[in-house]
């Protein structure tokens, strides 16, 4: 960073680095932040309602839509043969996912017809009186199925490999084998998905899109309408949260919205129910991981072979990324010195599987912590011990190189994890918690601690660039626009205090504006943890060119040198003369100075070549660990999380207090998916968990009774980001896996820690009092 371009000062009020809150805070306690279906409706607007099918794998023999048109308020039934372009809204370029199908059904729920109405209860309504005839299919729902039924992959797989573990499994001391199941997890953003479209002249349509991917929203309207991409404009101000399943999923829901609006010529809006939602758009991939893995005495790891299997649904998606990235971080925070992973994404008769904050790297990385599990109940270790025999060295040490073959340059982790265990007094509890154990006859207790170490860059290297906007107004306010999106995380705030930092203004001063498709085009989605990073130095960039004008019109103004040109605390030293900011901007524009720039930034030094699985995926690598004890009832397998101690690295942080909220917030959510939210299909296809009713996310209640959360101030990014800073959306999530394992501990309890309980996810109180049961039978 340009020290002489950004120098931060206390007298300013949101430089980077200050504790600031969500710029949109008090708007949500205030329920004042406006959301799409908060905007006033157009005179004439329209609501949409889909069609569902009723089959996991039928084809479509016929279908009867007359008294879905004849329903009360209905004006139009929107089909297949209605679509102008192309009948897709798949991400990834196959063309395997189409708008609306036309001769066959591939998930229960899946789309056949769209109606329009003039309410949108009778949208609803009238979608439910078709009359379809279908010849029923084969079809599977789970990894176990679609593996006995040879199921074909949705992408093809991946493989990593470094050394030769199939020749070296056989030369170590030890040697197991063993799988784990890996639990799916659904979204549940407070605001679900929603879009309304708003039809122009000629080919224009705006769209109104709860997304956090607005220019994958534009080429995929533009290719349903068969519209140039300039005659779409996409905004989104803010969500109700995303998670990853905003990043593709509003494909759908934007491209109908604009079909309609454009076919009849009135704004129009669709915004499903939570079970709708819930049914018709994909979560996080269930995986099943089956390793083989060879280990000294000591506990190090010596080779192992590993393979991913997930369920992806029945088209693509990203599920070719997320299940590259499980494999990326299937070696969490622990060197493989011989190591094959394989990936196996699976086709499956279920609604088809999308992003999650992590993207494929939490079932990854716990899949490892499984390894580690295993081994240490092998040997009679602490876990703890093995994860620390097994760390990647430093740099130069020989135990430095992934799977993938990058280096890892910047590890910390070994300084995280001795930090957080001294600081929770891991050592004195554990040893209080077996001892507690010997005595108590039901209650168990258990601790874990474990890292986290995570990747941070999009795989797809072309993603990793961004655009903003910057104007400076004659009366010294700034107008600021990116491509990044809001769903909570405060990425806007962060930005916005790039841009502070930069001019040394008065955050105040800073007006943060809608995504929109019109000010910042070509926009990677606000994804893969890279938001702050790659929007912050786009920004930066756009402030940058700016000053560099304002200190040329300032030396030749005044005749002074360029050095002689300082931005100070809401104001400008020029020579011996101080002029605040406005009055200094007016003059600029007096003296015709650009006061706009678009700014622009690529993350440098990384590649990656898929085919041979080699390169540097990975700007850099975030770090953190998580220690947790619980309580276990043995004799209903209930459970509490009875307190969480939690060291991360965020580099130095843009904004420590929206930092530590992201990693408070990441760790629930982790811990939700690990414990207690479940989907389940039944042995129809139908997805049963769909509603708040059924599918359990975490409580406030549910939170760790003590929760100490600190961030590593010590840790510096030794990559140029923005402020020296590191991402924070993903990494926290994983810090959950202490809970698991935790969790495990006390359930190996009752049979004297001889036995790897083998939880699988989510380990809910059913599982662990089978766990308990079957570990009480083994010990007899």
């Amino acid at each position: 960073m340009d020290k002489a371009v950004f120098t931060t000062a206390a007298a300013i009020n949101g430089p980077m680095h200050q504790s600031l809150r969500h710029d949109s805070a008090h708007k949500h306690v205030a329920g004042s932040a406006e959301y799409i279906d908060d905007i006033p409706e157009p005179s004439g607007l329209l609501h949409g309602a889909l069609g569902m099918a009723d089959r996991a794998h039928a084809e479509i023999v016929s279908i009867d839509l007359s008294a879905v048109k004849a329903y009360p308020g209905v004006v139009a039934v929107l089909t297949a043969n209605d679509i102008p372009g192309v009948n897709d809204v798949s991400s990834g370029g196959r063309h395997d996912e189409p708008l609306i199908t036309k001769d066959k059904v591939e998930f229960h729920g899946q789309t056949i017809f769209a109606v329009i109405a003039e309410s949108r209860d009778a949208a609803r309504k009238a979608a439910r009186l078709a009359k379809v005839d279908y010849r029923d299919l084969p079809f599977w729902t789970d990894i176990d199925a679609a593996i006995s039924n040879e199921a074909p992959l949705v992408t093809p797989g991946m493989v990593l490999k470094r050394g030769t573990p199939e020749t070296e499994l056989d030369k170590a001391e030890h040697r197991l084998q063993s799988s784990m199941r890996i639990g799916g997890q659904e979204h549940f953003y407070l605001e679900s998905h929603i879009a309304m479209a708003i039809p122009g002249e000629d080919e224009d349509v705006t769209v109104w899109s709860s997304t956090q991917h607005p220019s994958e929203i534009q080429h995929i309207v533009g290719h349903v309408l068969n519209t140039p991409s300039h005659a779409i404009t996409v905004n989104v101000r803010r969500m109700g949260g995303g998670f990853g399943g905003k990043e593709t999923q509003g494909n759908q829901f934007a491209a109908l919205a604009a079909l309609a609006a454009k076919k009849l010529n009135r704004a129009v809006k669709f915004r499903p129910d939570r079970d709708e939602d819930m049914s018709v758009t994909g979560k996080r991939h269930d995986f099943k991981m089956d390793f083989d893995v060879a280990f000294d005495g000591a506990g190090r790891i010596h080779a192992i072979e590993a393979k991913f299997a997930a369920r992806c649904g029945y088209s693509s998606d990203l599920s070719g990324p997320v299940t590259d990235r499980a494999l990326f971080h299937a070696d969490s925070s622990y060197f493989y010195p011989h190591v094959k992973l394989t990936s196996q994404p699976l086709k499956t008769h279920t609604v088809s599987n999308t992003a999650y904050r992590g993207f494929g790297g939490p079932q990854g990385m716990l899949g490892a912590e499984r390894v580690i599990e295993e081994i240490a109940y092998a040997l009679d270790k602490d876990p703890l011990e093995i994860r620390k025999a097994n760390f990647y060295g430093e740099t130069g040490s020989g135990r430095d190189l992934t799977p993938y073959h990058q280096q890892v340059t910047d590890n910390i982790i070994a300084r995280v994890v001795e930090e957080l265990e001294t600081s929770c007094d891991y050592q004195a509890r554990r040893a209080a918690i077996l001892t507690f154990n010997k005595t108590s006859a039901v209650i168990k207790k258990g601790i874990a601690l474990t890292p986290v170490k995570f990747g941070i860059s999009f795989t797809m290297t072309a993603y990793n660039q961004a655009g903003a906007l910057v104007h400076v107004y004659q009366d010294g306010s700034i107008h600021l626009n990116h491509g990044g999106t809001e769903m909570g995380q405060g990425l806007y705030t962060k930005v916005a205090q790039v841009i502070a930092d930069g001019f040394q203004v008065d955050i105040d001063k800073v007006k943060i504006t809608a995504t929109t498709t019109g000010k910042v085009p070509n926009t990677s989605a606000t994804a893969a943890s890279s938001g702050s990073d790659l929007n912050g130095m786009a920004a930066y960039d756009a402030v940058r060119q700016i000053k560099e004008r304002l200190v040329a019109f300032a030396a030749e103004k005044w005749g002074v040198s360029a050095a002689e040109v300082v931005f100070l605390p809401n104001r400008v030293k020029v020579g011996g003369e101080e002029i605040p900011f406005p009055d200094f901007i007016r003059q600029a524009y007096l003296g015709r100075v650009q006061l706009s720039a678009a700014g622009f930034y690529k993350t440098p030094k990384i590649h990656w070549n898929r085919e041979t699985g080699r390169g540097t995926p990975f700007y850099y690598y975030a770090y953190g660990a998580s220690c947790t004890e619980v309580s276990v009832d043995t004799l209903t397998g209930e459970y509490l999380i009875d307190r969480t101690d939690i060291l991360h690295d965020v580099g130095k942080s843009l904004n420590p207090a929206i930092d530590i909220g992201q990693i408070e917030g990441g760790f629930v959510q982790g811990m939700g998916w690990l414990t207690t939210e479940e989907l389940w299909w039944d042995g129809k296809g139908r997805l049963r968990t769909h509603a708040p009713s059924t599918y359990k996310i975490p409580l406030a209640s549910d939170r760790p009774k003590i929760f100490n959360v600190k961030l590593a101030d010590w840790a510096e990014n030794t990559e140029p980001t923005i402020g020296r800073s590191k991402a924070v959306g993903e990494p926290p999530f994983m810090l959950a896996n202490s809970v698991l394992e935790a969790l495990s501990m006390a359930a190996a309890s009752v049979a004297d820690y001889r036995i790897c309980p083998r939880l699988d996810t989510p380990a809910t109180p059913e599982r662990i009092l089978m766990a308990v049961e079957r570990l009480k039978e083994a010990k007899l």
